[in-house]
């Protein structure tokens, strides 16, 4: 089975959706399952220095009352997963370009899924600026990545146009929020659903692959 996950480093909801998909695969575990995680951003039009906080919430949401009614229940649904959303310590919003391309590296290495865990740990649990190098490097360490390599390869630029087409080929294809799980190539799930709505995705992309099987015995 392969899931493709289109998520955004900045997107509370996709921390969430990770961590139901984890109970998912916990429940019910997946032979040869491949996880790729695609790049979205939520802000693609963001300065590439990001934004101070409380000038994103006036622009997102209309200011910080609004968005304080928002993140209310976001902050109920991360409690409901074990996730402490740190929202208060966020001082800035941003450009999540480099984070998705230290994604894309990781990727290569076999290290995608850590390195997504410590972004999302950098950014809501402590408040990180993951628009930053050095919090960027900091995070492919954790993950188990070499931080000079790592810091190489953010320097360079490389794969930065790579993440904005598929950012758009995203968009393109009708993704407009996040997170979106594809299973193998087909069926698309948006949002942070629970373990019980993933295991009907799991169910189909089976069937698929057991009909495809069949006909491949019969050919």
């Amino acid at each position: 089975m392969e899931i493709d996950i289109f998520s955004d480093t900045i997107c509370p909801w996709c921390f969430i959706g990770k961590r139901r998909l984890e109970r998912a695969l916990y429940d019910r575990p997946q032979a040869n399952l491949t996880i790729r995680w695609r790049a979205f951003q939520l802000n693609p039009d963001m300065p590439a220095e990001g934004m101070e906080r409380r000038q994103y919430l006036e622009t997102k949401f209309g200011g910080a009352s609004n968005a304080a009614t928002v993140y209310a229940q976001v902050s109920a649904a991360g409690d409901s997963e074990d996730i402490p959303f740190a929202f208060d310590k966020i001082g800035r919003t941003p450009n999540t370009v480099d984070s998705h391309r230290l994604i894309r590296y990781a990727g290569e290495h076999g290290r995608q899924d850590e390195t997504v865990q410590a972004l999302f740990d950098a950014y809501f649990l402590r408040g990180e600026n993951i628009g930053d190098h050095d919090i960027l490097v900091a995070a492919a360490v954790e993950a188990g990545l070499d931080g000079e390599a790592a810091r190489a390869f953010l320097i360079s630029g490389a794969e930065a146009e790579a993440i904005r087409d598929e950012d758009a080929q995203a968009r393109q294809a009708g993704i407009n929020g996040v997170p979106c799980f594809i299973f193998n190539g087909k069926h698309a799930l948006a949002g942070a659903h629970p373990p019980e709505v993933l295991h009907q995705l799991f169910d189909l992309a089976l069937q698929d692959e057991e009909k495809e099987a069949e006909a491949a015995r019969e050919a």
